[in-house]
């Protein structure tokens, strides 16, 4: 299994990293340069990539080495996965000696083992960068390789450029490698990858915007702890944070944003379920609040200015006023996806990042659990008393949502929120059938009350669009009169709750 922090940095800051005194304090041995050329293979349909997998032939000298990785995991920069790898006689793959390697159990041996795969293998893109190992021994006696790679990945007639740093776990604890990225941030601008030099290389050669990525499904077994029950969620949480971070950095893509967003909310709530158990630090649990209203904060101009002002339009009278107010949101709310972009890019945000990383896999939250038997207690049996607590009391809350104000909505609102996530934290551990139906429910509820609330919201924020365009101040005041109307209108909500009312928890 290869466990690998990477990072990435500007090639400005190459020389920084270079007489960083740590390496020089911690290398057993001068470093050494290498000049790698790599190059990736993949059939057409890319079922090596559709599988999770990176297949690559890299000439090192006069040598050829093929290596296969796949399977394992990645969050919050630390890449784990397993790999195997071979010498070959050229620059071609020799999928026979890779299936000599890889049982058919493991990731990607039935890949391998398909008819006709080693036929349909072609080059996809090219990697050449020169690189810089230090072997370094860390006081704790760990052993780890920093590798600098500084270079370009060519795909398709496009290239782009490779500066970043990879320290790989050769023996000891993983939690070592977010110890000396932390302690590295303090002098060298660092940022934590949210990607693989391959998943980089694939997005080259399709020319690939930023994809924002959705959560994926938590797996629990029925004989999990709440320990490691916790863990599973809370890295999955993180993975979806890290992996939108780039289409807010690099792009602002508001469907990233979003997404990034939601699995700061998802972690959120995994908080809340394990609270009794598990507690964050306060240090990491103030900075989770301070990225939650960055991105927030963008959120809600997104939401105004790319849907609930033109949800309106129907009721509004046939002019431009409408389309003038749109603009002027989306130039008011500049500056906070300004802000976002800066959040996502910052040094705060790496560190923020690695500390989480340093806390989960190191399993922090031991350092303040009053009583560890409790860690061992079966997570089946804390989700049976979540779910039904979460359950009574959404449906307490929902009595009042016909007639209530929108302060209450609101409530109801993040108590279908956080019912939601947690039957979708613990979702496998019971049957598929029940959850996905009393999840519709909860979904269907959640989207009508975040209507309601979307248009309470707007109307606030379009105090700051007349601040700042105060010529708009007579269509401002009819789009608030819609506006007002529609969060007033509760008929749809009343419908959503109906349903959900007749839907049962998952046993």
């Amino acid at each position: 299994m290869e466990i690998e922090l990477k990072l990435l940095l500007e090639p400005a800051d190459a020389d920084a990293l270079r007489r960083h005194p740590m390496l020089a304090q911690y290398a057993a041995a001068p470093a050494r340069e290498q000049q790698l050329s790599d190059t990736y293979y993949d059939t057409p349909a890319q079922d090596f990539r559709q599988g999770g997998a990176g297949l690559r032939v890299r000439r090192v000298g006069t040598e050829w080495i093929q290596t296969l990785k796949g399977g394992g995991d990645a969050g919050a920069g630390l890449h784990r996965r397993q790999e195997w790898e071979s010498a070959v006689v050229g620059p071609e793959p020799d999928l026979a000696a890779l299936r000599k390697l890889v049982g058919r159990k493991d990731a990607c041996g039935d890949l391998l083992r398909a008819p006709g795969t080693a036929a349909r293998l072609a080059p996809v893109f090219r990697t050449e960068v020169t690189r810089t190992v230090w072997d370094l021994v860390l006081p704790g006696g760990d052993t780890v390789e920093l590798a600098l790679d500084q270079g370009k990945l060519e795909a398709g007639g496009a290239t782009a450029a490779v500066s970043e740093i990879e320290l790989e776990l050769k023996s000891g604890d993983a939690v070592r490698l977010f110890d000396f990225a932390l302690a590295l941030q303090q002098q060298v601008h660092l940022r934590v990858a949210s990607s693989s030099k391959a998943e980089r290389g694939y997005a080259l050669g399709q020319a690939l915007p930023h994809q924002p990525v959705k959560a994926s499904p938590v797996k629990l077994s029925r004989k999990d702890s709440v320990e490691k029950a916790f863990r599973t969620i809370a890295a999955n949480c993180v993975a979806q944070i890290h992996a939108n971070s780039a289409g807010v950095a690099d792009a602002y893509d508001e469907e990233s944003l979003h997404q990034m967003r939601v699995g700061l909310r998802r972690l959120r709530s995994a908080r809340g379920v394990f609270g009794k158990v598990l507690q964050l630090p306060p240090a990491l649990s103030a900075e989770l609040d301070w990225l939650a209203y960055e991105l927030g904060h963008a959120r809600d101009w997104d939401v105004m200015a790319g849907s609930t002002l033109p949800s309106i339009e129907d009721g509004m009278p046939p002019c431009r006023m409408l389309s003038d107010v749109i603009h002027a949101a989306r130039e008011t709310g500049q500056g906070a996806r300004a802000a976002a972009t800066d959040a996502a890019r910052s040094q705060r945000y790496t560190r923020l990042m690695l500390s989480l990383g340093r806390w989960l896999y190191g399993k922090g939250w031991r350092q303040q659990v009053p009583a560890r038997a409790r860690l061992d207690v079966p997570a089946r049996r804390v989700a049976a008393t979540v779910l039904r607590r979460a359950d009574n009391k959404l449906r307490k809350r929902g009595k009042a949502l016909a007639g209530g104000t929108p302060e209450a909505r609101h409530r109801t609102r993040i108590a279908a929120k956080k019912m939601r996530y947690a039957s979708e934290f613990f979702a496998s551990l019971y049957s598929g059938k029940q959850v996905k139906s009393f999840v519709k429910a909860l979904t269907g509820l959640q989207d009508e009350l975040g209507l309601l609330n979307d248009a309470v919201v707007a109307e606030t924020l379009l105090a700051k669009v007349e601040d700042a365009h105060p010529g708009l101040a007579g269509p401002l005041a009819m789009v608030r009169t819609a506006l007002r109307q529609r969060a007033d209108d509760t008929t749809q909500a009343q419908k959503a709750w109906k349903r959900f009312a007749k839907a049962r928890l998952p046993r």
